[in-house]
């Protein structure tokens, strides 16, 4: 009998060792405060409990988080939260040191949550994040500029955070089975903002505008943004083709572009985060 899928579409570790795995990518974790996103059952968390100085683990599903507070109610290093990660501020999480994030993320909004997590990395409260998700996102967020999987997810992650692709899952490591593949990856989080000597709130603006729309130029995208043509050819790098798309460009020569721009005409209508 095929296994009833549960109802938030969870698709839970069941590879012990695979679970150990993920947990030693965190390294050494004993006087460190260690956030889990999504521990379901809680298979991951198990091993951390016994690691981490504090481990908080957020969990959406009120059943799984009741089912986690019963499970850990002896162990003072573990605080359940029964939470949305997209809603929680990992600010208000005490500590003296940054945060280390590690989980399975639910693959619909994956991005999403990668994204919320810088916003937090640009504070410098993150340290280091072990993350599954989809093997196809993991590749993404890995790829270079100028091939086929490199975009805005590429660009923003690689702004916050160096990125290695440890292992890949195949669904006989869950249950019940997904229809892909999962990938686990390492984030070494180093903004790169002051080292491209952007500013992060402008600059963000900027790579959200070049590349707004993937089957535009990056002039193109920056011209809907409010930046006239004039500008444009006064600031645009020698070295860079008029008609590139956003997807060819490294960072460094984005921030390049975006240094010589200076700012956003006044009343553009430019993205706000």
């Amino acid at each position: 009998m095929p296994q009833k899928k549960p109802k938030l579409g969870q698709n839970f570790l069941v590879d012990e060792s695979a679970c150990h795995r993920i947990a030693d990518a965190l390294g050494d974790i004993t006087n460190r405060t260690v956030v889990e996103i999504g521990p379901g059952h809680g298979a991951i968390t198990s091993i951390l409990a016994t690691r981490a100085a504090h481990l908080h683990c957020i969990e959406f599903d009120p059943s799984l988080a009741k089912e986690l507070t019963f499970k850990f109610r002896d162990n003072s290093r573990v605080t359940i939260h029964q939470a949305d990660i997209l809603e929680f501020d990992l600010a208000s999480i005490p500590t003296e040191a940054p945060l280390d994030i590690i989980g399975n993320l639910p693959y619909y909004i994956t991005s999403d949550i990668l994204l919320h997590l810088y916003t937090f990395a640009r504070a410098n409260l993150l340290r280091r994040a072990v993350l599954m998700m989809q093997r196809e996102v993991a590749d993404r967020i890995a790829a270079t500029p100028g091939i086929s999987d490199y975009g805005a997810l590429s660009a923003f992650t690689q702004l916050h955070a160096r990125v290695e692709n440890l292992f890949t899952l195949p669904p006989s490591a869950f249950s019940p089975p997904p229809d892909v593949y999962s990938t686990v990856v390492r984030l070494d989080f180093a903004p790169r903002f002051a080292e491209l000597h952007v500013d992060p709130a402008g600059f963000n603006r900027f790579l959200r505008a070049g590349f707004a729309q993937k089957r535009k130029t990056l002039a193109n995208n920056l011209r809907s943004a409010g930046f006239s043509a004039t500008q444009l050819q006064s600031a645009w790098p020698h070295d860079l083709p008029e008609q590139v798309r956003a997807e060819a460009v490294s960072l460094e020569s984005m921030a390049e572009l975006y240094r010589s721009l200076g700012s956003y005409p006044a009343g553009t209508g430019a993205p706000t985060s």
